[in-house]
This record gives structure tokens, C-alpha cells and sequence, in this order.
């Protein structure tokens, strides 16, 4: 089935450099999108061909992307993109019934979308107050939630000997107990590294209270950071900049999948990174080599 996939897709780019006239950029576009179709497929063990894949299988695909934490927008791109797959294979008579017809996108409305463009990002993060050493905590919390896609609730809960440096690592504590093992980008481990050893224990920071000495992140009375207080942070800090969006700590999760997928990056390993409950419950994915979801992060997200 993957070879009938790898086949049309050709053909498909073929097809758009040639009748379309489309420039290389618009054509890696559309052959990302229905990529990602075919991974998924493959993540859900479903073998089917192009030629009869079904509405239900596109709906099960946009309901898994938008699992994934994929904004509306993205959403709709992706989905323009296959739409355009299966017009070519009407048009060249491959198939009788063109299986999205009927689909319509995420309906976009006034809602603010809940994902950060990276220049968003950049503006968010050059805003912060580096000559206080909160200013300095507070970068490397939101590089860390960029780079490594954490929930607020792992953020809190990180310690420092779950850093792993020289691996560039983390060791996160997800939910139901589960452990699993992030990357991390360059920009992420140098923030975190000066807040850890040169600001941590700097004023107006209190020593560290008896029972947080292992938290990562404290507040300034030398105890774990609450869920709230880093909302508060994020909030504060997006008025700041006149930032007309409604975000949170999970904006910045949306956004790592988002980037990374927009990117290019396998949606497997995305999802490993995630540790998504909702699409893991089952034991159909293939665990993925450290190595390898190193280099996805070095290759694919904005900040490495």
C-alpha cells in the first residue's frame, strides 16, 4: 500500500510542476499534506491505497491533527492540500468519487486562534526583563515549554536532575505517571543553565525552602511555581506587547506540534514527544530512537 502512496505522490508533483506551474515551496506544500495523510494511516495500521480511501478515513486524520494541537488554520491548509490530491486523481480518472467533497474545514470564525507564529514567539520572548533574575527564570520557562512541547503540569513538576545536559534531554513525568524522555533545543538548555546556576538563589529570590531543593522552577519564595502563576506569566507578559490573542501555557505546546509538523516532521514523533494519552492508549506506535527525535527537533524546530 505505501508503494502505491509513494507512486501517486509523484505523480501528484509531477502533475502540479508541470499543469500547474507551481514553484518548488507550493509543491513540497502539498506533498507534505498528503504525506502526513499517508503516516497517519500507517500509525493507525490501516492499509488502503489512495485510490480507496474513504471520507471516514480524511475525518479520522483531521480529528487526529487536531489531537496533536494543531490550530484551525493549520487544519484547513492541510486539508485544501489533500483536497487538491484527490481533484488531481479525478482529473486524471483514477478514481469515480472523490472522497472529500463533502468535507468542510474547521470553521474558523471570530474564535483567536490559540497558536503562536514564531516571530510571535521571537516578540514574546524579547520582551522579557533579562536583568532580573525573574526576567531570566521566566525566559527559560518559556523556552523550555517551545522547545520541548511540555505540559504546564510537567513544567512545574520538573527537577533538576532530570536535566540531562550533555544528552539534551528531559525527563518528563506525564500524565498517569508515565515517564518519557524530551529533546530539548540549544536555546532552551543555555536559559536553563543560567537560571539554575547564576540566578536560582540570586535576590530577590529567598532560599530554597526545605522539600523544593529538587523543583527546577521556584518562585521567589523559594518554592515550586504553581499552574496559575505560570498562566499569570504568560498573560502579563502578552499584554506587554499588546498581543491581541487569548494564550496560555498550552498556546506554547499547540505551537511546538504545530511548528514542527508545518516543518516537516514526522507526525510519529511528534506524537512520541507529546506523549499524547488520547492517541497512546493503544500499543500500536513504534517507539522511536532517542537519536532520531534529537535530530527531528535539531532539524525542524525554529529555535535549533
Amino acid at each position: 500500500m505505501e508503494k502505491s502512496w509513494i507512486l501517486h505522490t509523484k505523480h501528484f508533483a509531477n502533475y502540479l510542476k508541470l499543469e500547474r506551474s507551481l514553484s518548488g515551496n507550493s509543491i513540497d506544500a502539498y506533498v507534505h499534506d498528503v504525506d502526513m495523510l499517508q503516516q497517519f494511516l500507517t500509525l493507525r495500521r490501516i492499509e488502503v491505497s489512495p485510490l480507496s480511501l474513504t471520507a471516514t478515513h480524511i475525518q479520522n486524520f483531521l480529528q487526529y491533527i487536531n489531537e496533536l494541537g494543531m490550530s484551525a488554520h493549520s487544519q484547513a491548509r492541510i486539508l485544501s492540500g489533500i483536497k487538491a490530491f484527490y481533484k488531481y486523481l479525478m482529473f486524471e480518472d483514477l478514481i469515480e468519487k472523490d472522497p472529500t467533497v463533502l468535507i468542510e474545514g474547521p470553521k474558523l470564525g471570530r474564535k483567536l486562534p490559540d497558536t503562536l507564529s514564531y516571530p510571535e514567539i521571537e516578540k514574546l520572548l524579547a520582551a522579557i526583563d533579562l536583568s532580573s533574575a525573574e526576567g531570566g527564570r521566566n525566559r527559560a520557562i518559556l523556552e523550555v515549554l517551545y522547545s520541548s512541547g511540555l505540559r504546564v503540569s510537567e513544567l512545574v513538576e520538573l527537577k533538576i536532575n532530570h536535566i540531562y545536559y550533555d544528552d539534551g534531554f528531559l525527563r518528563v513525568i506525564g500524565k498517569g505517571n508515565k515517564e518519557r524522555l524530551v529533546p530539548i533545543g540549544t536555546d532552551a538548555l543555555k536559559y536553563l543553565r543560567i537560571y539554575l546556576n547564576e540566578l536560582r538563589a540570586k535576590p530577590p529570590h529567598k532560599p530554597v525552602q526545605k522539600g523544593f531543593e529538587s523543583y527546577a522552577f521556584l518562585n521567589r519564595n523559594g518554592r515550586k511555581l504553581t499552574r496559575v502563576m505560570i498562566f499569570t506569566i504568560i498573560k502579563n507578559l502578552a499584554l506587554s506587547i499588546g498581543l491581541n490573542k487569548t494564550i496560555s501555557p498550552h498556546t506554547f505546546r499547540h505551537s511546538f506540534a504545530t511548528h514542527l509538523i508545518e516543518g516537516g516532521a514526522d507526525l510519529r514523533a511528534v506524537q512520541e514527544m507529546l506523549g499524547h494519552e488520547s492517541i497512546t492508549t493503544t500499543e500500536i506506535y513504534t517507539h522511536l530512537d532517542r537519536d532520531y527525535l534529537r535530530q527531528v527537533i535539531q532539524e525542524f524546530h525554529p529555535r535549533s
